[in-house]
């Protein structure tokens, strides 16, 4: 049985993706790509997402594992005054191996 999301709340779950050296070096290594999703975003939402936003009808994307991870808030200080920044949460999208995204083309992020 596959759950069902409704279209607008998948296009809110994927927030941009992370572009960073650890996260070139995880996709070309666990053809993985990170993502920052919402706080709220459960891991077959983040997989259906994918699916639908950089999958096509002649070139569907398949997904074969999400990881999510809770990247906690740093402390921060200004002069005397403590603050934090806020937290976030990031998905590790593993991909079918012969696959991989295009943000340029694909991609309405």
């Amino acid at each position: 049985m596959k759950p069902r999301f409704t279209e607008e709340r998948l296009l809110q779950v994927l927030l941009a993706p992370q572009i960073s050296e650890k996260a070139t070096f995880v996709a070309d290594k666990h053809n993985q790509v990170i993502f920052r999703v919402a706080p709220d975003a459960t891991k077959p939402e983040i997989k259906a997402a994918v699916e639908l936003i950089f999958g096509r009808k002649d070139k569907p994307i398949e997904v074969l594992s999400v990881t999510v991870s809770n990247t906690h808030a740093k402390i921060k200080r200004r002069g005397r005054i403590p603050g934090r920044r806020s937290g976030w949460k990031k998905a590790f999208v593993r991909l079918a191996p012969d696959q991989e995204l295009n943000f340029a083309e694909g991609g309405s992020l």
